[in-house]
Parts: structure tokens; sequence; C-alpha cells
């Protein structure tokens, strides 16, 4: 696996170690020999004017999942981009009495998990979600995320 880790956000932010590691767990059983994937940790306008733009939502999100399809005829690695917004993340982990670690490790094992074509916009898809989300999460020595 290749990762891109870029930090454009202030304060701590894990280590690209740490970010390998959940993307790893998150990738488990795909499909394709190699992955390559851009992990962008940002600042509250910036996820905002993304959320925005793509999403037509205000404000900022936690992570944003951007997935790549290269044109026909062209081989790439790319499996995506995910935006993730650091302040969000701290100010969530604390409202919700997490682990500031465990919600990174969530929400990366998320934005990949949408990069590889799970979906919640429906009740089944949701639980499916959730489980993979969960039992990942649980491997990596995280408690479930939804309880």
């Amino acid at each position: 696996m290749s990762l891109d880790l870029q930090v454009a956000a202030r304060g701590r932010v894990p280590g690209r170690a740490q970010f390998r590691r959940w993307a790893r767990a998150a990738l488990a059983g795909n499909r394709r020999r190699r992955v390559a994937l851009t992990v962008r940790v940002v600042e509250a306008p910036e996820s905002a004017r993304l959320n925005r733009r793509y999403r037509d939502k205000p404000g900022a999100t936690n992570v944003l999942s951007f997935g790549f399809d290269p044109p026909p005829g062209v081989n790439s690695d790319l499996l995506g981009d995910l935006v993730i917004c650091a302040p969000l993340v701290r100010r969530e982990a604390e409202a919700q009495d997490k682990r500031e670690s465990a919600h990174w490790a969530h929400l990366v094992v998320h934005g990949i998990l949408h990069l590889r074509g799970y979906d919640h916009d429906r009740e089944r898809e949701a639980t499916v979600m959730e489980r993979r989300e969960t039992r990942i999460l649980r491997a990596l020595g995280y408690p479930d995320p939804y309880r």
C-alpha cells in the first residue's frame, strides 16, 4: 500500500505508521493487489469548503471520501482520497467520551470502506457497513464505535 499523508492542520495528528496500520486493516480482503491512497488532514475551513462544494452541505464534516475511477485504458493503483478534519475529530472524541486515537482509527476505516463501495444511505447498507467497521476496529484493539 502506498500512502500519501498530507497534514494541513495544527495540533497533534497521528503519525504515518498509525494511518498505515488503520488503512491496511480497512483494506484487508481487498481484491486489488496494489493500492495507493491519499489522506489529507485539514482544518475546519477547508473541510467546510469541500463539504459545500461536493456534498452541498454547510459546515465542516469529520471525513470526506473521494473515490478515483481511472479513465478507460488507464491503469492506476489509486483508490482515492480521504479528507479528515482534525479539530472536529478532537471535539467529537471528547464529546463522545472516546480516546482520540480510537476516533481517528474509526474515521480512517469508515472513509476507506466508502472508497471500497460501502455506504450507509439505507438501513440495511448501514448495518452491513457498521458491522464491518466494528470488526475491523476490534481487531485493531478499539471498542465498538457505535456504543
